[in-house]
């Protein structure tokens, strides 16, 4: 049965233990980097070559693949399978697993390390992507950052570079991007890597937090050998020997990751490319962000960065930009970058190849010599199709008068291209907020986002939100708090809350939650119950149980005023919650030490001094239950409680200051909000001292202590008054309600001198408003006689000095009896001595069971316990009952025992009459000195008993030889040896100082020691040097060292207490002033007369306790509200203050005059350089003007001639120059309002084939300009028949040349027919929705019209036969009859050829609700959702999702309908 019960524990013991053991080895560096080496074997492969052939005119040795003959596998080189073939990459070169991978280490300063393998270029992106973010531990980017240009170095102006450089790792820090670059020491990457360098020395951090991940190929890494390891390298010392690299190049060793990608050859670049372009694309499609922007769709956003730059940086910006990428480009970083520069403000049709040409050669100089004309043409086209997108293009232009940094341009271009998505509409906007808060770029957010255009609501905010709270952005936050976010909306679901606490960063409040959840789905049941736990049990749950709620509705608003007390520890909690959403945001914040967000949830509270107690309070239970005293995160927990306990002093001071009356009120209202609790017990839980301590407190709580008489009253009138009671009939002694009365006349009397108009009407409730008041008429009225008698009796001030002298009778009765009249039969003294003490004991434990505060007996016990005065209390009541019991034995013997425990008790007794002095101001800090010295003591006397027992055994063990008796033992080992401390020197040490009638040989007299070891002399024989010089150390370290050392510590605890000894008076005097507000008003021993009354009414009548109003008020809903506006008010006051102040310091004040010197030094050193450049761009203008000029004056001269007019004087020479521009300029200019030259028909790559067009710039597009280089390739793919010329040059496209020849993918060459029939709808009866029948047939694709292939004369297209069905076909054919035709004619489709191309007829049919065609139609909608049938109503807008000439043709159909498209 045992054995069967103890084998599940040993299950789950052996389960926890091998737990731990694989935790601890997957954090083991041993343990990763076997990991990542199985996992790199089984996923990533390289390239090598299978077939070595001799590269003709090449040094000996040398393959095709570029590899030596030695670099070659002894496969490759006699290989039995390609024999007699000719060397083919595709077919020689195979993927096998890579030997590079591991750590890289660059030497020289700080010691760089890095992560690199060796990829075949034929690698899955999902492998490299899971290799980066598993394998690698990098997290997933926010953003990525594509930066390309010139391979090669190239200069750039300093201040370009400072704002580059600077920029970029702003980016990429604050928004959490990865930098993608070619990872090569050079050009464009070295910047890259010097910007991460300057950023990482300028931190002080050993390795950045920016992640720089380098593409390079491998064949051209110089120094590659030294990387290669099949088992591999942690790590891989790489040496940059930039002088040896010769052709090749070095990796860049600031950079943090390299994909060095392996095609199987050596020496040629660019072959990693096409695995770059995949990877960024494949990045572009993960999701962003956390969990709530994933279910959002909200995709990572990539971003090209152009500088400098040739023909293979232009292949990259523009197949980045057909992937609708932005670019952002840096004017002045030269060659390609400035050409773009120059041409991106113009239109499509003043980029000519002229321009392009004066351009090239202008800004690639000696380069410009080797470009084919080919060349240039292509380069024409591209640039001519990167400027007909703006939305993806920016210029970061560096004479602007916007003086930013290049991080603002890339996010701009980032916005602008999603604002520009014509399909998204509002959805644009609000992915562009997700983005900024990604990014966590609230200027970026407050410039592009949040303008005057944009007009934003609070639920449109609440993703966005929800998003800056969870990534921890209090910056966004606060921006969105000022934009309309509304906390009550967005917290108006319970869902939401959870939802947060679900995605709260990892934490010890965090762990503590999961553990009570024990796996399951955090709830606010488990959120309640562990705050709770934090603030206290006196407090009630913050939110309702999930049983509870399917009774009640939880949401209640505070309650009116009603006997609603705390519920006991052993109470069912009621069920009654408040919902405060600022409170829950703010609980939020703090449990996970958060305190830039606590500091902004704080601000929404309304109830904001409890809110700042509480958090006190749960912060430093946090910290204490953490753990580690020591550990950062509970100094944090405890600074952090520091703060917001100055926080409710703060704005309970401003309170006091402006009204101290209606300021005390708060301290003792319930907050509904807090689990009905007081400002005054959290804070008192909390233990906040500097609160308690405060005027305002103290106050509340000498009003208290004085019960119902005036706190003007002094003591020497109180204890008179307490003798001669009927001087209080005299008017000798001043009450509260005396003075109420007194400033009700006053403040009457002043309403009717002034005619103040706020006391108009009911003015009575109101002057009893404003003078903090009871609202009961008959309690402003005088107190009568009884009353004054009853409240003089019930003050706690009276009962205090009642006891006081009662506890002195106490103890004069005590010592009469020990030393006067302790008989063997009990005196009356005795007797009443018994009375007494019985007294005291029912008073202990009616402070035992009396609930103060509802807190519970468990509870109260513990508080009564953990009090040191409790704790003497009950020693010196056993101690006494002990005594007593003793005393009552026959025995004299015993009854001896007894008096001697009475004396002992009597200073136990004697003791505890300090505690009744912890009121005095003098008396009061001076007992908490005392206390705390007598804890230093006792470690004091730790340390001290270690000198003692060492050196008193050690002398005995040496004087005296075997001593038997105890006493004797415990008097030479202990007592000498302390007693020498105190100046009792032995004299037995000392052979000349030696009496043998002093001690006894044998050591058998009991009243004489034993004596020491003599010799034939009767002499001592112990060493009498050894003694003397043990006494002397003894001296110096017990006498000298450690009571100077006790001397020190009495000094630093007085100084340390001294300083806060007032405060922790304060704050230790409450517990005397609620213990007398609840005691009886009769002292002992007629106390017990109460304790029967209270007996009678507790237990046999069953009477419920009265609860102390004094400590706790329940207020009227209406007065709640008022007393939280102003305590909101005065919030509001105390922070602006602190702000005041805060701007006002040194500090502050330095550091604005240092961002300013520096803007300004900015400003000075970016005007200096624009002088030139404007100055520059002045003269050009002006060459300009004068050529133009010159021109002018020439024509004028020439139709003057013409005309027959002549001059006596010669024509002056025009010497400016002239810029004369040919034919295809002209005809570009000429084309400025024509509508642009088909451009999808010239796409460079034709669709689904690997055909390249011959590039065709937009004025070459028209057959009547001669365009001699032009050589298109001719692509039939299904009957080469067509490729005969002479028949080609029948059809003639009438658009213009498109680049390529043929039938391309059309059926049949010359005009390919298309109809498209609209079949429109009005969705409502209002006709305010116009929808058309679209068809889908791949979730892939966009939707586009029905229709098809159609013959000229054919009315509707049979391929629709095959969807619709015969009828419904033959049915639609004749209704298309009547319908309008919307467009015919030529289609820019990318299917287009110089001999093929594609026209279209578009008819729009609108069907009426209950035409028989309609009714058709929605059954043939209808059964298209069950059977996966492509049809599906669409609204008309601008968002539907359809080819261009479709959508032109939809506008069309809605402008004939008087529709908005």
């Amino acid at each position: 049965m045992d054995e069967a019960a103890g084998e599940p524990i040993l299950v789950q013991t052996l389960a926890v233990n091998t737990a731990k053991v694989a935790q601890f080895l997957s954090n083991s560096p041993l343990f990763q980097r076997c990991s990542l080496a199985y996992w790199i074997k089984d996923n990533i492969k390289k390239k090598e070559c299978r077939f070595y052939v001799k590269e003709e005119d090449a040094r000996e040795g040398i393959c095709k693949c570029g590899y030596p003959k030695i670099q070659h596998c002894d496969e490759a080189i006699k290989p039995e399978d390609y024999a007699g073939e000719q060397w083919d990459k595709h077919r020689h070169v195979r993927e096998t697993s890579t030997d590079a991978f591991g750590d890289i280490s660059f030497a020289g300063l700080g010691q760089k390390t890095g992560k690199y393998v060796r990829v075949s270029s034929d690698t899955t992106c999902e492998s490299l992507y899971q290799l980066m973010t598993e394998q690698w531990k990098l997290r997933s980017p926010n953003l990525l950052i594509s930066v390309t240009g010139g391979a090669k170095n190239f200069y750039m102006k300093n201040h370009l570079k400072d704002k580059f450089r600077r920029g970029l790792i702003k980016v990429a820090q604050t928004t959490g991007a990865w930098i993608l670059t070619g990872g090569t020491h050079a050009g464009v990457m070295k910047h890259v890597g010097m910007a991460v360098r300057d950023y990482t020395l300028g931190s002080g951090l050993v390795e950045g937090q920016i992640v720089v991940i380098g593409v390079a190929p491998w064949g051209v890494i110089h120094n590659s050998d030294k990387l290669i390891n099949p088992e591999g390298c942690f790590p891989a010392h790489y040496p940059l020997d930039e002088l040896g690299q010769g052709r090749l190049s070095c990796l860049d060793i600031n950079h943090t990751h390299f994909l060095l990608v392996d095609d199987g050859t050596h020496g040629n670049y660019g072959v990693e490319i096409k695995l770059r372009t995949d990877l960024e694309n494949h990045i572009s499609q993960q999701s962003l962000g956390n969990r709530a922007l994933s279910l959002r769709g909200v995709k990572i956003p990539v971003v090209c960065v152009v500088l400098d730059g040739g023909p293979g940086t232009l292949n990259t910006m523009y197949n980045s930009m057909l992937n609708n990428t932005p670019c952002v480009v840096l004017e002045g970083s030269g060659r390609l970058a400035d050409v773009i520069a120059q041409v991106a403000a113009l239109p499509v049709s003043k980029v000519t190849l002229v321009l392009i040409s004066t351009l090239l050669k202008k800004f690639f100089a000696q380069e410009y010599k080797s470009f084919t004309e080919v060349q240039v043409i292509e380069w024409t086209k591209k640039i001519q199709d990167i400027i007909r997108k703006p939305h993806l293009l920016t210029v970061f232009r560096i004479d602007e008068d916007k003086n930013y940094d290049v991080d603002v341009a890339i996010l701009q271009a980032l916005l602008k291209a999603s604002r520009s998505d014509e399909h998204a509409g509002r959805q644009s906007w609000e992915r562009q907020l997700e983005l900024a808060v990604a990014w966590n770029r609230v200027d970026i957010a407050e410039s592009e986002i949040f303008t005057e255009e944009n007009q934003w609501t609070s639920c449109d905010l609440h993703p966005a939100m929800f998003s800056a709270l969870v990534g921890d952005k209090p910056e966004f936050v606060r921006l969105l708090l000022g934009n309309g976010v509304c906390v009550r909306e967005f917290l108006k679901e319970e869902e939401m809350l959870c939802e947060l606490y679900t995605e709260q960063p990892a934490c010890f409040f965090r762990r503590k939650l999961e553990k009570r959840a024990e796996g399951g789905k955090i709830t606010l049941t488990h959120v309640s119950e562990e705050v709770r736990h934090l603030l206290g049990s006196f407090t009630q749950p913050l939110y309702v149980s999930s049983r509870d709620k399917k009774t009640k509705d939880v949401r209640l608003t505070v309650p009116s005023k009603g006997s609603m007390d705390l519920p006991c520890s052993g109470e069912h909690p009621t069920t009654l919650t408040v919902w405060d959403p600022g409170r829950d945001l703010f609980l939020w914040a703090v449990v996970q030490n958060n305190r830039e967000l606590a500091e902004i949830g704080w601000e929404q509270c309304r109830d904001c001094i409890a809110a700042a107690l509480a958090a006190s309070k749960i912060l430093r239970k946090l910290a204490q239950k953490s753990g580690e005293d020591d550990s950062e995160e509970a100094n944090e927990m405890r600074e952090l409680a520091n703060h917001y306990e100055k926080q409710a002093m703060g704005v309970f001071s401003e309170c006091h200051s402006w009204d101290a009356q209606r300021a005390q009120r708060l301290l003792t209202r319930i907050s509904p909000s807090w689990g009905r609790s007081t400002c005054l017990w959290l804070a008192l839980e909390a233990d906040d001292k500097i609160f308690i301590a405060h005027s305002g407190v103290q106050a509340l709580l000498t009003q208290i202590w004085c019960g119902e008489l005036s706190v003007e009253n002094t003591h020497w009138k109180i204890l008179l008054c307490m003798i001669f009671f009927p001087l209080i009939y005299t008017g000798f002694l001043i009450f509260r309600r005396d003075e109420d009365i007194q400033r009700w006349a006053e403040r009457t009397e002043q309403q009717k001198l002034a005619g103040d108009p706020v006391f108009a009407g009911n003015s009575d409730a109101k002057i009893k408003r404003l003078l903090r008041v009871p609202l009961q008429e008959s309690e402003l009225k005088p107190l009568n006689c009884s009353s004054r008698l009853i409240n003089l009796y019930t003050s706690p001030q009276v009962k205090f000095y009642w006891n006081i002298v009662s506890y002195f009778g106490f103890l004069w009765l005590f010592a009469v009896v020990l030393m006067i009249d302790f008989q063997t039969f009990p005196s009356w003294r005795e007797l009443l001595l018994y009375v007494w003490l019985i007294s005291l004991v029912c008073e202990e434990v009616r402070q035992l069971y009396h609930d103060f505060d509802g807190s519970g007996f468990r509870r109260k016990a513990k508080m009564y316990i953990r009090d040191l005065w409790n704790i003497l209390d009950v020693l010196s009541i056993m101690l006494f009952i002990a005594g007593l019991a003793c005393r009552l034995q026959a025995s004299r013997t015993v009854l001896y025992v007894g008096k001697v425990l009475f004396c002992i008790d009597f200073i136990i007794f004697c003791l505890r009459l300090m505690a009744i002095f912890t009121i005095s101001r003098n008396l009061g800090p001076k007992i908490i000195i005392v206390r705390r010295m007598m804890m230093d003591l006792f470690f004091f006397m730790f340390l001290l008993s270690i000198w003692v027992v060492a050196y008193g055994v050690a002398k005995q063990g040496i004087m005296i030889e075997n001593e038997e008796r105890l006493n004797w033992i415990v008097r030479g080992a202990v007592y000498d040896p302390y007693l020498i401390i105190f100046g009792n020197f032995p004299t037995n040490i000392d052979n000349t100082q030696f009496d043998i009638s002093s001690c006894h040989v044998n050591g058998s007299e009991p009243l004489k020691p034993k004596c020491p070891v003599l010799n034939d002399d009767n002499l001592p024989m112990f060493p009498e040097w050894l003694t003397i010089i043990m006494l002397c150390v003894y001296l110096l370290f017990a006498n000298i060292l450690l009571l100077n050392l006790l001397i020190a510590i009495f000094n630093y605890t007085f100084q340390q207490v001294q300083d806060n000894t007032d405060t922790i008076w304060k704050f230790q005097r409450y517990e005397l002033i609620k213990e007398y507000h609840s005691r009886p008003a009769l002292p002992p021993p007629f106390i017990l007369l109460s304790h029967l009354i209270l007996f009678i009414r507790g237990v046999l009548l069953r009477c419920p306790s009265q609860r102390h109003k004094h400590f706790r008020q329940e207020l009227e809903q209406t007065e709640e509200e008022e007393l939280l506006s102003w305590e909101a008010f005065m919030k509001d006051n105390y922070l602006a203050s602190t702000r005041q102040e805060k701007s006002q310091t040194v500090e502050h004040r330095i550091q604005d005059t240092a961002e300013k010197v520096g803007a300004m030094s900015e400003l000075l050193e970016r005007e200096q350089e624009m002088v030139s450049a404007t100055m520059a761009k002045r003269l050009t203008k002006l060459e300009e003007q004068v050529s133009e000029s010159a021109k002018a004056l020439r024509w004028i001269i020439d139709a003057l001639k013409s005309q027959g007019c002549k001059s006596k004087m010669q024509p002056p020479l025009m010497t400016g120059k002239s810029s004369d521009r040919d034919d295809g300029e002209s005809s570009g200019q000429e084309t400025d309002d024509e509508p642009a030259p088909h451009t999808f028909a010239r796409q460079l790559q034709y669709p689904e084939s690997n055909v390249k067009r011959f590039p065709v710039p937009e004025e070459k597009v028209s057959w009547e300009v001669n365009f001699t280089p032009y050589l298109p390739p001719v692509y039939n793919p299904q009957d080469s028949s067509d490729s005969d010329t002479s028949v080609l040059d029948k059809y003639r496209n009438p658009e213009g040349r498109t680049g390529i020849r043929g039938k391309g993918a059309l059926k049949s060459l010359g005009p390919n027919h298309i109809l498209h029939p609209i079949f429109t709808r009005w969705r409502d009866a209002e006709h305010t929705v116009l929808e058309f029948l679209s068809i889908c047939e791949d979730e892939e694709k966009p939707v586009t019209l029905p229709g098809g292939p159609a013959k000229p004369d054919e009315p509707l297209p049979q391929t629709l036969e095959r969807i619709l069905g015969k009828k419904l076909h033959d049915k639609t054919k004749t209704e298309l009859k009547n319908g309008e035709q919307v467009y015919k004619g030529y289609v820019d489709d990318s299917r287009n050829t110089d001999n093929a191309w594609v026209e279209t007829t578009i008819i729009t049919l609108h069907c009426d609700k209950h035409t028989p065609l309609m009714a058709e139609l929605n059954r043939i909608v209808e059964s298209s959702a069950s059977s996966h049938q492509p049809f599906e109503w669409r609204e008309v807008n601008s968002t539907a999702c359809v080819c261009p000439y479709q959508r032109e043709a939809l506008r069309d159909v809605a402008q004939l309908h008087k529709m908005h498209f």
